[in-house]
Formats: structure tokens, C-alpha cells, sequence
């Protein structure tokens, strides 16, 4: 059993120090928001993820997992120290690390033992050096310390799951031995351990979340061509999948990627990149792609209807992606933002996020926010959305127009229920040849007829 702080109680932080409690150590949560401490000694956690309720609770009760405000408390006794505080863009899409040297500086003051300290937030290459000239800095005895990247890999809503089933653990270190000792902690995982030095580590993670987002606007990329030439994403995407150089995740077509790692981590690292010089036109290209996914919702909309001033639209879904409460970055907020631009009347319903949006009415069902509606539009693919009474639903729908920004529901049914069906990439019915004719020269679409 090891003795570990964890600083910050968010995302990151909660998980990680739920499980490696989980995993048999003594964790201390140290966090300065002492709202949030006292809701968490209560049992009341600050965000909704599956199975960590359970997880919190089991490893209060045996006295593995305890929360504090006070870094004397924490760091006093502690082998390792995890950085897991947040990283928000500020206004010129670098990373905001002021919460990263608060704690550096924290660990420095309260350290009394020889004590390694774990970078696990999402931070700009060359922030390792950076925290372990601040620790050095500001500590007040001889005591030795080691800096260890440590970057997190798991997805908000399966992050449990991620977590105590890491397809890798990446550790950055100049002291190997201290990556060693990180690596110790997460033995009984039985994962695969990549050592590297620290920039390095620091940059796998920045180039793997890249590469998703990057994964994703292609598809959506994709699906415009297939809306303009009459092919279906949906088998495109299957096709590419089964081709083991591809692989099928992050091919799902639809209104974008959001939450609190992509947006910020590809803005990030395209800031990273345009300061030394390089020139990350593809990065821009995937960051402009998700933006316009928003748009063309809204352009899908204002075809259906014939403009939007005053039309009633029902949003499923706020969250950004299922199984979350989160709503950083989400494109449903985004699509919302811009149908009340254009005066539309906006109501909606999420299974799990309650909290008050600005200017929507929010409804305790998918059927009041069905009710008078005169769109609907699917913004996160939560499991109930896909299990609803969808002939119900058109019969309390003012116009049945059903704008899919999730491709879960099948088009030729909806269409059979009445539904002025709109969805993303999928040119249902045209056929290649059809779109080929009003583009190309006769004895071309004669070919391929």
C-alpha cells in the first residue's frame, strides 16, 4: 500500500483517486474548493460518471479515501503526488497552467519526505520541466524530489472502465527510477508500460487525442461528400472500419466532438505549434470541419422549415456526448446558441444534465420536448433516445421535421412514420449514378447506369 495525493477533484482527479484506492493504497483528494470537500465527505460528487458513486462510497466507508483542503495534510506523508487539476484554453488557445503552478507551489510548501510528483493533468510540452523548476524553487529542505508525466487516457463516461483497463500507461521521466515507482502503482492492472522521457510524454497524449478529433472531422468531412453524391456514410464508415490499418472507432458521422479534452487539447497544440514555427494547417482544418458540422444543422433546419423565426425546436440531448453531465464544448449548446440567434423557440431535455440553460425551456421528458415542437433534433445519442415511441412522438409534433445530428435512428422508418426526415452524410435513395447525372457528361452517367 502506498501513501498517494491526488490534487483536484474533478474528472481526472476523482476517478484516479477513487481507483488507485480501489486498488489497495491510502489516497488523500486534496482540492482548495472546500464546497466541493464538503460535498464529497457527504458523498455528494460533482459530476456524474457510471460507477463512481459506488466506487467513492466503498472506499470511504473503508478508509482508504479521504478528502482535504489542506495541503499540509496531504502531502506531509504522501509517496506520490498527482497533479490532476485542470488545463482550460485561455484566450489565445494555449493552455492555462495557473492551476498547475498553484499546486506545484502547494507540493513545494507542505513536502516533508522525499516525494515524487505525478503530472496526470493534460499539460503544454515542456510543462514537466517547468513544475520541477517551481518545486525547486519553492521547497524549503533538501528532501529529493522527481517530476513523471503520467497523462490520463480515459473517455468521460466509460472512465472507470478506462481506467482500471488502460489499453497502455505512459510514463515521461528523467529519473527512471521514479517512472519505475509510478509504474508499480498500476501493476495489478497488468497493462502495457511505455517509459520515455518527459516531453515526450507529454506529447503522446496531445498527438492521440489530436488524431481522434482528427478521425472524427474526417468522417464528418466524408459525410458532406456522401449527402452530395448519394452514398451512406454509415456503410462508408463500416467499410473503412473492417480495414485493421483504420479501425472502426471515432467513424461515427454526426455533429462533432466536444467536452473538456478535444476542443481544448487541438487548440492547444496548434498554439503549441504556430509559436515554434510550424504550420498546423491540419489541426486548423479539423478545428474549422467540427465547427461547421454546428452550422449545417442549423442550415438543414432552415431548409426543412422555411426559415426559423419563431419556430419551436426541441433539442434531445445537452450533454456532448452519452453517459455524462458534462457540458463543456458541447454541440448541442453550440446549435442551441445558434438557433436562438435566429429567434427560434427552444426547448429540450437531457436524461442526466438539470441545470438551467439560458433562454430553453427545459422539459422532464422527450416527449414534452416533443410537444408543439416543429423540429426535433437528436444532439446526443443517449440510449433512451434511441428506445422512444417515435409515432408518439410525431403525433405531438407540431411539423414533423426530424433532424438526426446522430444517424441512430433508421431513415427509411422514420419516413414510413411521416417524419420529414434530415440526417448527416446519408444520400439515401439517390444512387450513384442519379448524382452522377446532374454533374457529369451524359455518356458518363450512361456507364454507371
Amino acid at each position: 500500500m502506498k501513501n498517494i495525493c491526488i490534487i483536484g477533484s474533478g474528472y481526472v482527479g476523482l476517478v484516479t483517486a477513487a481507483c488507485f484506492a480501489d486498488l489497495g493504497n491510502s489516497v488523500v483528494g486534496l482540492d482548495v474548493d472546500e464546497g466541493r470537500i464538503a460535498n464529497l465527505r457527504r458523498g455528494v460528487l460533482p459530476i456524474y460518471e457510471p460507477g463512481l458513486e459506488e466506487l467513492v462510497e466503498r472506499n470511504v466507508r473503508a478508509g482508504r479515501l479521504s478528502f482535504t483542503t489542506s495541503y499540509d495534510e496531504a502531502i506531509s506523508k504522501a509517496d506520490f503526488a498527482f497533479i490532476a487539476v485542470g488545463t482550460p484554453s485561455d484566450g489565445d488557445g494555449a493552455a492555462d497552467t495557473h492551476y498547475v503552478e498553484a499546486a506545484a507551489q502547494g507540493i513545494a510548501a507542505a513536502m516533508r519526505t522525499s516525494l515524487v510528483v505525478v503530472n496526470k493533468s493534460t499539460v503544454p510540452i515542456g510543462t514537466g520541466d517547468w513544475v520541477a523548476s517551481i518545486i525547486a524553487k519553492h521547497k524549503h529542505n533538501g528532501n529529493h524530489f522527481a517530476v513523471v508525466s503520467n497523462p490520463e487516457f480515459m473517455r468521460e463516461g466509460s472512465a472507470v472502465h478506462d481506467f482500471l483497463n488502460p489499453d497502455r500507461v505512459v510514463l515521461g521521466s528523467e529519473d527512471r527510477g521514479a517512472a519505475e515507482a509510478v509504474a508499480s502503482l498500476y501493476q495489478p492492472l497488468s497493462s502495457p508500460v511505455l517509459v520515455t522521457d518527459l516531453r515526450t510524454a507529454e506529447m503522446i497524449k496531445y498527438a492521440s487525442n489530436a488524431f481522434l478529433a482528427t478521425k472524427v472531422s474526417f468522417i464528418n468531412e466524408i459525410a458532406a461528400i456522401c449527402e452530395q453524391l448519394g452514398a451512406d456514410v454509415k456503410e462508408v464508415a463500416r467499410g473503412m472500419g473492417m480495414d485493421r490499418r483504420i479501425g472502426a472507432g471515432f467513424l461515427d458521422a454526426g455533429i462533432g466532438w466536444g467536452g473538456s479534452c478535444f476542443p481544448k487539447d487541438v487548440k492547444a497544440l496548434a498554439h503549441a505549434a504556430s509559436v515554434h514555427g510550424c504550420h498546423p494547417q491540419l489541426l486548423r482544418s479539423v478545428m474549422d470541419i467540427n465547427r461547421d458540422q454546428r452550422r449545417r444543422v442549423v442550415q438543414k433546419l432552415r431548409s426543412a422549415l422555411g426559415g426559423l423565426d419563431d419556430a419551436v425546436i426541441g433539442v434531445l440531448g445537452l450533454s456532448f456526448k452519452p453517459n455524462t453531465d458534462d457540458l463543456r464544448e458541447s454541440p448541442a449548446l453550440e446549435i442551441i446558441h445558434l438557433l436562438r440567434h435566429e429567434r427560434a423557440i427552444v426547448q429540450a431535455y437531457d436524461p442526466v444534465t438539470a441545470g438551467d440553460v439560458p433562454g430553453v425551456n427545459l422539459c422532464a421528458d422527450s416527449y414534452e420536448v416533443a410537444r408543439g415542437a416543429d423540429a426535433l433534433v437528436i444532439a446526443t445519442e443517449w440510449n433512451e433516445f434511441k428506445q422512444l415511441d417515435m409515432q408518439r412522438i410525431r403525433e405531438l409534433m407540431r411539423r414533423p421535421v426530424l433532424m438526426d445530428g446522430r444517424n441512430i435512428y433508421d431513415p427509411a422508418s422514420m419516413r414510413s412514420l411521416g417524419f420529414v426526415y434530415r440526417c448527416i452524410g446519408r444520400g439515401l435513395g439517390h444512387g450513384l449514378a442519379e448524382a452522377v447525372t446532374a454533374t457529369q457528361p451524359t455518356g458518363i452517367a450512361t456507364a454507371l447506369a
